[in-house]
């Protein structure tokens, strides 16, 4: 494999590795792919004002996230059927995170359940929910989740209906024979089958519930104790209404580029959700992640963590668990050079002065007279 020194040489290699329908599944966006495309570029256009002569002998990385002490505010998104990419899935992903001390998402649609996920020992964990059109397959997922000691449901609001892959398409992708979609065992739910297009895209037609509205967010708070994080949100008005229908947190999220294209990068919505929830709820950001710098560029415009996604089934692929732990261990690396050489000694110290962005760019433009 050689020397890794980076997350994204890990894409290659999953390449190489994984079937194309698997590699291309992870890999693709929706349509242009021009959301895939600026969920990246968009980080690389905002800038850094870093302080000096300041004493990083010793910096702090740790945050508490709902509570829950964590190691970095680095954590694991949620990332479907990973044992496409090696057979130890999200076993492998669950003891990763939990070494690196910081938290792991669940999908919905994993190929291990919630409690092989429990199996696996220690950890804070987070589950990702679609809301089923059955509402009682939604409760008994909800419950079992908690009865597992999952801290936290991350209801992802943006896929009332799948977006347009068109990898997917061309693959007529469905989940190889040898796997299951594991939270939905025994439960008749039909099956991913072959399809004259995605077959994951007609499976999500039959299954998931496109009357999902805010009145499900206030429902979910009556079956669960767990925390509500909702996840998809990219505006300011979808923000005030995730605070006044009691949220516990927003995930600015655009589905890793996956629903709809042409939104704008996750890291340029960002501030826009910030300012809008006023400090009321934490946001984080999930979505292009692939630097340290990019931990702190979020950080600095009032993200309270960071989800990463793909780096992690791509170094799965790669490496199993070691892939996993490797990614996570750079990325810590990376943002705590990042913090040193920007003259912060803890998170507290990262501000909006710390960056310059496009926006700004433009205001400090002297007029052209």
């Amino acid at each position: 494999m050689g020397e890794i020194t980076n997350v994204m040489e890990y894409q290659a290699i999953a390449k190489q590795k994984l079937p194309k329908m698997a590699y291309d599944y992870y890999a693709s966006g929706a349509e242009d792919e021009w959301t895939l495309k600026e969920n990246r570029e968009a980080f690389s256009r905002i800038l850094f004002r870093p302080r000096i002569l300041i004493d990083v002998s010793k910096i702090d990385m740790t945050t508490t996230v709902l509570g829950f002490k964590i190691s970095m505010p680095i954590m694991v998104a949620p990332t479907a059927m990973q044992k496409m990419a090696h057979p130890d899935g999200e076993y492998a992903t669950a003891r990763a995170a939990a070494a690196a001390g910081t938290i792991m998402t669940l999908s919905s649609w994993a190929t291990s359940s919630v409690e092989e996920v429990a199996s696996t020992g220690p950890g804070i964990r987070f589950f990702q929910l679609y809301v089923y059109k059955d509402r009682k397959v939604v409760e008994q997922l909800v419950r079992r989740a908690e009865r597992a000691g999952f801290k936290a449901i991350a209801l992802t609001v943006d896929t009332p209906r799948l977006g347009r892959r068109e990898a997917d398409i061309k693959n007529r992708f469905v989940l190889p024979p040898h796997l299951t979609l594991k939270n939905f065992e025994g439960l008749d739910l039909g099956k991913m089958d072959q399809a004259a297009d995605s077959g994951l895209a007609s499976y999500v037609a039959g299954q998931v519930d496109r009357t999902l509205s805010w009145k499900d967010v206030k429902w979910l708070q009556t079956i669960t104790t767990m925390p509500i994080l909702v996840k998809g949100v990219i505006t300011a008005e979808d923000t005030r209404l995730a605070v006044a229908n009691g949220a516990a947190g927003i995930i600015v999220s655009n589905h890793g580029a996956r629903q709809l294209d042409y939104v704008p990068a996750t890291i340029s919505a960002l501030e826009e959700v910030v300012k809008a929830a006023r400090g009321q709820i934490p946001v984080f950001l999930d979505g292009g992640v692939r630097r340290g710098t990019d931990v702190f560029k979020a950080l600095a415009l009032g993200a309270a963590g960071v989800f990463v996604g793909r780096p992690v089934v791509f170094s799965l692929a790669a490496a199993g668990e070691a892939g996993v732990s490797n990614v996570l261990r750079m990325l810590r690396d990376e943002f705590e050079l990042t913090m040193a050489l920007s003259g912060c000694t803890s998170l507290a110290d990262i501000t909006r002065n710390h960056i310059i962005t496009e926006s700004d760019r433009l205001r400090v433009m002297p007029s052209r007279l």
